[in-house]
């Protein structure tokens, strides 16, 4: 039976990281993952795949997240469909890749090579800039193969990818709020399929945390999924009111707080 504490871990963390979904454009992997780890930890979940149920959750979560957060995005016109149209087929090839790979990782060089795209995150948040450059805008071809390097990252940290997308799009001349949304709408094809790579590999993996679905631990799918769906919309619609720029920066350094944590967990 799952602790009614944890229960409600999984709400407060699913109001979060759903209000940093909408208003960030991440599919929250980046913050869900640590605390899910934390979580499971102390849950008792097996150490072996502890870091392959984190990641396996948090993309099958971004999956709800993102529905939310692009239609609300979608409905103020923040929503470059013609770029995520052109991003999909190579985001597929590149997720269920990733997924693979991942998934036949040892727990601690996982949580190493996660806290070190934490860094490398937020690092980017500290040093972003949201001005449009003179580069020029990406052919088909560009977008077929980021797309399969942004698949393969994110389902490797278990992110919607936006840590990577909104800086490519905003080089490439995007105006910064329809990176951003476009980001939220690109978390979805990202997390179909990650979740289904998750669920192929775990399907037969033995001593797995019940219920699950492959990977994918359902009972925090669910508590996060539901809290998430209803605060993305609230963090989309703050964006057109609140200082983004300066909330990145704080969000930044929770990142490398959470990355120091990630280690630290890995060495213990």
């Amino acid at each position: 039976m799952i602790d009614p504490l944890l229960i409600g871990g999984y709400l407060a963390l699913g109001a979060f990281g759903g209000l940093m979904a909408g208003l960030l454009g991440i599919g929250g992997g980046m913050i869900l993952v640590p605390f899910l780890a934390m979580m499971f930890t102390a849950q008792g979940h097996p150490y072996a795949t502890l870091m392959q149920v984190c990641l396996a959750t948090s993309t099958a979560i971004i999956l709800f997240t993102s529905i939310s957060s692009a239609r609300a995005h979608h409905r103020v016109g923040n929503v470059r469909w013609d770029l995520v149209r052109k991003f999909v087929p190579g985001i597929l090839l590149g997720c269920l890749a990733g997924a693979t790979i991942l998934s036949q990782m040892p727990t601690k060089p996982v949580k190493i090579f996660f806290a070190c795209f934490m860094f490398y995150s937020a690092a980017k948040m500290l040093l972003h800039t949201t001005g449009a450059t003179a580069k020029p805008a990406p052919t088909s071809k560009d977008l077929f193969w980021f797309g399969i390097f942004v698949g393969g990252i994110s389902a490797m940290v278990g992110a919607g990818g936006g840590f990577l997308t909104i800086p490519y799009m905003n080089a490439r001349g995007v105006d910064p709020r329809k990176s951003i949304g476009t980001s939220s709408a690109l978390g979805l094809p990202i997390a179909i399929f990650a979740t289904i790579g998750y669920i192929v590999n775990g399907w037969s993996v033995p001593h797995l945390p019940s219920p699950h679905l492959g990977y994918v631990f359902l009972p925090a799918l669910l508590g996060i999924a539901v809290a998430s769906m209803l605060f993305a919309p609230l963090g989309a619609k703050l964006t057109q009111k609140l200082p983004v720029a300066t909330l990145r920066k704080i969000f930044a350094f929770v990142l490398f707080a959470l990355a120091l944590r990630m280690v630290w967990m890995a060495i213990e």
